[in-house]
């Protein structure tokens, strides 16, 4: 556990990118006729360390080679390695083997099928330093008359051809060196806030608000002097914090193992039928149907570790507070994780986010210890906490539907399309709002008198299933403060004349739009988006659907949009092998990989919407643009306009 706890607080510095820190190369050497010997030798960075195929796997992970299986050959004996170090490791607390500068692998092997050409080996390591690890696989291809050495896999010469189409030669790469402008919500700030809020509803739970008196008065009783009381809280709502931030580091680690995973996941239509599945099992656990409970041995053995004195024991208080509260907690945790993985930072964005959530649910601890005369402004526990229980039930059930609309976007199944999203949605605010104004009661209900602030918050839900009623019957854009979470309006029962946002022209293809900017003499708008994009369907929802902006865009553009989550198969001519810079293989087979790593090569990002203004020659006329606001993206669309290069019209002959 220690180990898997040390990698995961490591790995969240591998969010950058960082050099390879090991460069292996591979050789053959011939003994005789039917026996070779395979020489792989890595160079290692300084400060650096690669493990030993005999280091403790209880520590960090030893090095492996996997030869494929392969009846043409087989091994004689185990892989020889050049001598290790062995050192204690004061961080997995155990001595480790390992290599530090350079380390030389070596494999005798007989060869059975005369045949036989080529050795296939796969080598997964971990190397690491002071601080942070990196685990890492690569593959060779060796042949046995040495005419491929160089290691790594090669691809083959159709792989090779496509994979250079995808690179385009630009020109004056000054805009692409400049700073890269996002000004959208989906800042750090933002998804701060909104761990607040979600810390602040789980807060207004019966799980956890009535804990709030109790835990407090306890502190201050149980210490010696008031000032005693009030550090053990202040260190009981730090440990709050610092439990729900700890929850996020595994996805650190998934995240570094691959930067594009986070991303792969949230666009999966398996992942995404998943989230709705379990949403729609939160929102009826709101309802009051029945409790989410984490195992109850959990809760018992933290609370008896809470009896220890001092820290340890605040700790396992705060541990304690965190289970017994997961049945209200929980389903908002789970909002924020799949939040998080619909969004451009990953795991970032979830530490994030869970730092907010822990301090707005921490925080209140700390401070009407300080201050506890205020103790009695509080309200009492009441049937107001179940209603809000009820309500986030509801909303829910709404985020449910959108994971759904989002594997039915990237499938591209048609059964979800605009108009019964929305539909969906009006329904589950009409049924809110009866249920506000009592029409009906859950389960587990105590029936009383209505207070006045419940039929305020009925009003509101009555104007917002008014709101998606008039945007449900309407043809025109009338959702556009909800614009990104319904599917984007092409995506309609009814018939409309393009596939296309706002009914632009537009290609998803970049061959094919190039070709017809060549022959309009216009430049390009490279629109890379997704089906599952948010804050794509914004930007095309608000941004784009403005008079000034939408003019531009339709007279002066040619548009291409790339979808980079689409899942659809490339024709089996079309698919191919990618290889990156370090030898790593990517297939590329579907539309979506295949527009992704052509955002990756040429613009060294993977973030949607993404948006690069550029001529059909290949000349970048701005700097690169992401979610924005109206004024800064019709700004950027002129200035782009201006840039664009004056050609020099060719000189005339006449005969005389």
């Amino acid at each position: 556990m220690k180990k898997w706890l040390t990698l995961f607080l490591w790995s969240i510095t591998l969010s950058a990118q960082i050099d390879e820190p090991v460069k292996w190369e591979s050789s053959i050497e011939t003994i005789n006729e039917n026996i070779f010997v395979l020489t792989f030798k890595a160079q290692i960075a300084p400060k650096w360390h690669l493990y030993s195929q005999f280091s403790d796997p209880n520590g960090a992970i030893p090095t492996e080679f996997i030869f494929k299986k392969n009846i043409g050959f087989k091994n004689i004996g185990s892989t020889q390695e050049s001598e290790p170090l062995v050192n204690y490791d004061k961080f997995f607390e155990m001595d480790l083997t390992y290599f530090n500068d350079e380390a030389v692998f070596q494999q005798k092997i007989e060869l059975l099928n005369p045949n036989l050409n080529i050795i296939e080996v796969e080598l997964n390591y971990q190397a690491c330093d002071d601080a942070l690890c990196i685990f890492r696989s690569e593959n060779f291809n060796i042949t046995l008359d040495g005419s491929n050495p160089a290691n790594i896999n090669k691809i083959d010469s159709k792989s090779k051809k496509l994979a250079d189409a995808l690179r385009l030669q630009l020109n004056r790469s000054e805009f692409f060196d400049s700073e890269i402008k996002n000004e959208g919500t989906n800042s750090y700030f933002g998804i701060f806030l909104l761990g607040i809020i979600g810390g602040l509803l789980a807060l207004l739970t019966p799980c956890v608000f009535p804990m709030i008196p109790l835990t407090v008065s306890f502190f201050l009783k149980q210490s010696i002097s008031y000032y005693g009381g009030v550090f053990n809280a202040l260190i009981y709502a730090f440990f709050i914090v610092i439990i729900y931030v700890f929850l996020s580091l595994p996805f650190h680690f998934i995240d570094a193992l691959d930067p594009e995973i986070l991303n792969t996941l949230a666009t999966n239509v398996f992942l995404n039928m998943i989230f709705f599945v379990v949403f729609v099992f939160f929102a009826f656990s709101f309802f009051g149907f029945y409790d989410l409970t984490l195992p109850s041995r959990w809760g018992d053995k933290a609370d008896e570790s809470s009896l220890s004195k001092g820290v340890i024991g605040i700790f396992f208080m705060a541990l304690t507070l965190a289970i017994v509260s997961f049945s209200c907690t929980g389903p908002i945790l789970g909002s924020l994780l799949a939040g998080s993985l619909t969004a451009e930072g990953g795991a970032t964005e979830l530490s994030i986010g869970m730092f907010g959530f822990g301090i707005a649910l921490g925080l209140p601890f700390g401070l009407f210890a300080l201050f506890p005369n205020t103790l009695k402004a509080l309200p009492k526990s009441g049937n107001w906490m179940t209603t809000l229980k009820v309500i986030l039930g509801f909303l829910e059930l709404a985020l449910a539907l959108k994971f759904l609309s989002n594997a039915d976007l990237v499938a591209n199944f048609g059964f979800l399309k605009r108009e019964i999203f929305i539909g969906i949605w009006t329904l589950l605010s009409f049924v809110l709002t009866l249920y506000l104004f009592g029409i009906f009661r859950f389960p587990n209900e105590i029936k009383e008198t209505l207070p006045p602030i419940r039929y305020i918050i009925a009003g509101v839900s009555l104007v917002l299933t008014s709101y998606l009623f008039l945007g449900l019957v309407s043809t025109k854009n009338t959702l556009k403060l909800l614009s990104g979470f319904p599917p984007p309006e092409f995506y309609s029962l009814r018939a409309l004349d393009s596939d296309c946002p706002l009914g632009l022209e537009c290609y998803k293809d970049f061959e094919k739009g190039k070709e017809v900017a060549l022959n309009k003499g216009k430049p390009i708008l490279l629109d890379f988006t997704g089906w599952a994009c948010v804050n794509c369907r914004k930007m095309e929802e608000k941004v784009w659907s403005e008079t000034d902006v939408y003019s531009l865009l339709n007279e002066e553009y040619i548009i291409i949009s790339l979808y980079v989550d689409d899942r659809k198969s490339l024709e089996k001519e079309d698919q191919f092998d990618f290889q990156y810079p370090n030898g790593r293989i990517k297939k590329i087979n579907t539309v979506g990989k295949k527009w992704s790593t052509f955002q990756a090569i040429n613009f060294n990002t993977a973030s949607q919407p993404f948006y690069v203004q550029i001529t059909p020659e290949g000349t970048l006329l701005n700097n690169p643009i992401q979610y924005t606001d109206t004024e800064t993206f019709r700004n950027w669309l002129q200035t782009g306009l201006d840039n664009k290069p004056v050609k020099t019209p060719k000189a005339k002959y006449f005969k005389f």
